[in-house]
């Protein structure tokens, strides 16, 4: 016979809500721990008294009564695990797991009983209901009517809120079964009434959530928070946990108070009541119960008289009549020596407290994660700037919690801080990668980064291709633009020649010399202007996508999906395309080399396959262009070389006019090449202007010029 028996995913009732946990059966006791907020039951093998296995909406139940009268309730078990369940009864607790079904007959007509902490309604003897007297209320009585009131049930959609009771008279005399009926329910209920005189009070205290200044009156069993709107009285059983926190400028300190269930506003509901204290306020309390009442209540964690701290006699206070420990941070210090980090969550900024045992962000709203419901934490890059980056939790029930803008500063300390703590870290591996860098932003990795994503992958192999024809188009227009005509270097060439000419020319005549001198610079800035207009990169024209060209090769994991649509689709009927494709890539990621490799060759037999029918329809292509830049090239070249060509008749010492007037042919040319905004009477003029001036300049000199040289 095993010594111990483990449940998952079994629910605890307590207030008419289902608390999802973890129950474990020992030879000492039955210990359920609550998945939401942490809470263990420990129940005693000596205590327990009688249990009892029955049909329930969730599967089947588990319901345990203790000899203090308390009643315990379990569902989620399945039908096959009772004879296990009973076993494990008879042999470590002595007692017989009895089968008890609950009456489904729909009668409204029965018998109460009261046992314990619990309402039963009996037809015949099978129970049709259970209620527990804790979630009572309020306890009305009428002529033969009994009416409870119930606390209301934050967890669940619908919540009960009242039921009625006929009581009908009886003839025995002197005992009115009404009030008999009433004072057996509040007894047992959890009705909260300010009697007597409060132990102590604490004035004006200054409270964060729910936000005011409260009167707090401490009451042997309650709390009660009277502020000017709103009254609140919070039973010390739901005090969860309590927490002392440094404000991070070490002059203010955090009191924060778990509760469960929390008090409520209206429509809001108050998980966390937080009260701010300065370090400097000081008080002296004295209780209101004498000394002997003060020693025997508390045991000397209280006297009579106190003094010191308002904070610390608060907390002291809640201490000793909560009976809880309070929490407060360990030894973690950031970058500027305080126990806390400053950051933001959602649209508030905060501190969060990095504690022993989880973190608590305090204060809107606050939020406290245990370490041990944490799945993993990740360190992603700031949203907004490259200062800060964001810290990611995320819970085992998919809960994710952000906290942003967090000095940069602070990530060494808090990688330390979680490393310590061993909490699954997601992007330690790329931490580990870049060892021996310098720390600095380039270490925080994103959040989604060792997930395959199958767009981006696509995206990637079609941005290969795409650089690949791009560098082969720019080959083709490298070689075009190596060979044409550049009117900015002939330009330059012309001004040298004229420079020269002017200098040799400016020794005859200084007038002339000082004209010259402003033309030049004048035809120096026009050049200046004219390089500055041809760096200008041209425009880029978008080709339109060729209908004949061939299709893009599929990479492997492109190739795969195609093939194994319709099998993943027939496997998960109804699944959206969105879904389909995060399932595809789970199923990639783990496939294995073997399978992959296969797919790697179809892709690589696709990508040769592409390649072959590009060069043919490149080949086919670039005949055409070819020809086209040939005749480009011809008709530069014969350019270039008229006017290239000197005058002959052009004696050496030209006067300036006439040289300023040869530039401007020149000017003529290079415009006439280059401009296209112009209008067509324009460019036909220039032209025949410059193929007349190209004739004289290439025509020869006649035998009588000759002689009439040779005479001169």
């Amino acid at each position: 016979m095993a010594e111990t028996l483990e449940f998952n995913d079994i629910y605890q009732e307590v207030k008419g809500s289902m608390n999802d946990g973890r129950l474990k059966l020992s030879r000492q006791g039955i210990i359920f721990k609550n998945s939401k907020t942490g809470k263990v039951d420990n129940i005693q093998s000596g205590e327990l008294t009688e249990g009892i296995w029955r049909r329930v909406a969730l599967g089947h139940g588990l319901k345990l009564l203790t000899k203090n009268g308390h009643v315990y309730k379990y569902d989620g078990f399945r039908e096959s695990e009772f004879e296990k369940l009973s076993d494990f009864f008879k042999t470590h607790y002595r007692l017989e797991l009895m089968e008890k079904d609950l009456c489904v007959k729909g009668w409204n007509w029965g018998t109460v009983k009261f046992g314990g902490q619990l309402l039963s309604f009996d037809i015949g003897d099978q129970p049709v209901f259970e209620i527990p007297l804790s979630n009572v209320s309020q306890c009305t009585t009428g002529k033969n009517e009994v009416t409870l009131e119930f606390h209301q049930n934050d967890d669940a959609e619908v919540s009960l809120m009242e039921v009625r009771f006929y009581v009908p008279p009886t003839q025995e005399d002197g005992v009115d079964p009404v009030e008999a009926f009433a004072q057996n329910v509040l007894s047992k209920a959890d009705v909260i009434q300010a009697t007597g005189d409060a132990i102590c009070i604490f004035r004006e205290l200054q409270c964060l959530t729910p936000r005011g200044r409260y009167d707090i009156r401490i009451y042997p069993t309650f709390l009660h928070l009277h502020g000017k709107t709103f009254d609140y009285k919070i039973p010390y059983t739901t005090v969860l946990r309590l927490f002392l926190l440094p404000h991070k400028d070490q002059r203010q300190m955090f009191f924060v108070i778990s509760l469960d269930p929390p008090i409520k506003q209206g429509q809001t509901r108050y998980h966390f009541l937080i009260l701010l204290f300065s370090k400097d306020e000081d008080i002296s309390l004295t209780l209101n119960m004498n000394e002997e009442e003060v020693e025997k209540r508390f045991e000397g964690r209280l006297t009579k008289n106190m003094s010191g701290s308002l904070y610390e006699m608060v907390s002291r206070v809640m201490k000793a009549l909560v009976n809880r420990k309070i929490t407060v941070p360990g030894n973690f210090q950031g970058h500027s020596g305080a126990q806390c980090i400053t950051c933001s969550y959602k649209a508030s900024s905060g501190l969060l407290y990095p504690l022993e045992r989880g973190f608590i962000y305090v204060h809107k709203p606050p939020v406290h994660i245990r370490f041990d419901e944490i799945s993993f934490v990740n360190f992603a890059r700031g949203t907004t700037t490259t200062r800060s980056f964001d810290f990611e939790i995320e819970t085992k029930q998919g809960t994710q919690y952000t906290f942003s803008s967090i000095e940069r500063e602070e990530y060494g300390k808090l990688f330390d801080f979680v490393s310590a703590k061993k909490l699954n870290i997601k992007n330690r591996g790329l931490k580990e990668k870049k060892e021996g860098m310098n720390p600095g932003y380039d270490d925080y990795a994103d959040s989604d980064e060792d997930q395959h994503d199958a767009y981006l992958e696509r995206m990637k192999e079609e941005g290969k291709i795409r650089e690949e024809n791009a560098n082969d188009s720019s080959d083709d227009s490298g070689e075009e633009t190596d060979e044409s005509f550049n009117p900015g270097e002939e330009e330059e060439d012309v001004a040298e020649e004229f420079d020269s000419n002017a200098s040799a020319s400016s020794s005859s005549n200084e007038g002339e010399s000082d004209r010259d001198e402003k033309k030049r610079k004048q035809l120096k800035k026009a050049k200046m202007a004219k390089d500055r207009k041809s760096r200008k990169k041209p425009m880029e024209v978008k080709k339109g996508k060729d209908p004949n060209a061939p299709k893009r090769p599929m990479s492997a994991y492109m190739l795969w999906l195609n093939a194994s649509r319709e099998k993943i689709k027939s496997d998960h009927p109804g699944i959206s395309i969105t879904d389909l494709s995060k399932k595809a890539g789970e199923i990639w990621k783990g496939m294995s080399k073997e399978k992959k490799e296969e797919w790697d060759r179809k892709a690589e037999d696709a990508r040769r396959e592409y390649e072959k029918a590009m060069k043919e329809y490149e080949g086919g292509r670039g005949e055409s262009s070819k020809r086209d830049k040939s005749k480009k090239k011809k008709k530069v070249k014969v350019k270039m070389e008229k006017k290239s060509t000197p005058s002959r008749g052009s004696s050496s010492k030209s006067s300036p006019r006439q040289l300023s007037e040869s530039f401007k042919s020149k000017e003529f040319v290079s415009s006439d090449e280059s401009s296209s905004g112009e209008n067509k009477g324009k460019k036909k003029r220039r032209r025949s202007e410059d193929s007349e001036e190209e004739e004289l300049a290439s025509t020869p000199p006649s035998s009588e010029d000759s002689a009439s040289g040779s005479d001169e």
